[in-house]
């Protein structure tokens, strides 16, 4: 089976080549896996993108590559679209035609976070902010492409829609333990609710709906997913729980725990309006994965946040990155 994986320099895409290559590893038969980040194919570059997919020929396409620069998206409307909307519009037409799968991977920006409780797949869409609008058009042009071509093809695809992802690189987390090393007092957001999520999970609970344990593909119902572990915190809450598990692995901060200051969101404007509430059911997934029987993998998405949390920090002091 011929894999191709996009992104490879990002957080999930890493944590997809952490984890296919030790499934493969243990495989008799070798897998066709490429891992494409910008230097082998510029997304923004719609031929590029047609001709990297017709010599690859790939029969699972895994799209982990986004435009995430939520700010400066607001200035950069043409390419935020381009990657995150053109692209994957692109990646669902060679999968239609080809019968092949593809996962595509989505946001909590999608959502104006006005809904009470927990997001479901279909509630209604309304992004604030060029990012989330471009995301949510990526989201609208693979379900468009693949109802039309519902009758010609045998591919299939699914969209997980996801949270606060941190990962092997750049991310909130790594960013408060920068900060607690350097500042007295860190003011922190705590009216915005939404669910951290590894990159390593997430690509662990993508494969066990699309794979089976031998890297063959699996029937699955189309559609979009919702893939977060369970439980939900605030901003404040992630980085008090990321201060105190550090400061238990041995690493001395200059700020104290009570000089993790809550505030609200208005108190920290930024240019581009995120989602007060992120919270999103997996229902839907966990129906899907019961079909496969798997139970191993259904344990994922009861796994809390803080779990993730606290073993990713955990590790990051263990190996001496904080």
């Amino acid at each position: 089976m011929n894999i191709l994986v996009f992104g490879k320099d990002g957080q999930l895409g890493k944590a997809f080549q952490h984890l296919l290559e030790s499934i493969a590893a243990d495989l008799d038969d070798p897998q066709n896996i490429q891992y494409i980040g910008r230097a082998q194919c510029d997304l923004a570059n719609e031929n590029d993108l047609n001709i990297l997919l017709a010599s690859s020929n790939p029969n699972l396409i895994i799209n982990a590559a986004a435009y995430t620069a939520v700010d400066k998206a607001e200035n950069e409307m043409d390419l935020a679209f381009a990657i995150n909307a053109k692209a994957p519009e692109v990646m669902a037409r060679y999968a239609t035609k080809h019968g092949a799968t593809l996962l595509h991977y989505s946001t909590d920006y999608v959502f104006d976070g006005e809904k009470y409780g927990f997001y479901l797949e279909d509630d209604l869409r309304n992004p604030l902010g060029v990012y989330g609008k471009s995301k949510a058009a990526g989201e609208e042009a693979i379900t468009r492409i693949f109802a039309e071509s519902l009758a010609k093809s045998s591919g299939q695809y699914a969209i997980f829609r996801t949270s606060w992802v941190y990962g092997e690189g750049a991310n909130f987390i790594r960013t408060i333990l920068r900060l607690a090393k350097e500042r007295d007092e860190l003011k922190i957001i705590h009216d915005q609710y939404g669910v951290p999520t590894h990159a390593q999970w997430l690509a662990q609970v993508s494969l066990a709906l699309a794979l089976n344990d031998e890297l063959g593909l699996r029937k699955f119902s189309s559609g979009i997913y919702h893939a977060v572990p369970a439980g939900e915190t605030t901003w404040h809450g992630l980085a008090c729980l990321v201060a105190q598990t550090a400061q238990d692995a041995g690493i001395k901060f200059r700020v104290e725990q009570d000089g993790i200051k809550p505030i609200l969101a208005e108190e920290y404007p930024l240019p581009a309006p995120r989602p007060m509430n992120s919270r999103m059911s997996t229902d839907k997934l966990r129906i899907s994965l019961e079909r496969h029987g798997d139970m191993s993998k259904l344990g994922l998405l009861n796994q809390s946040w803080d779990v993730g949390v606290k073993s990713y920090v955990s590790q990051l002091a263990k190996d001496g990155l904080i």
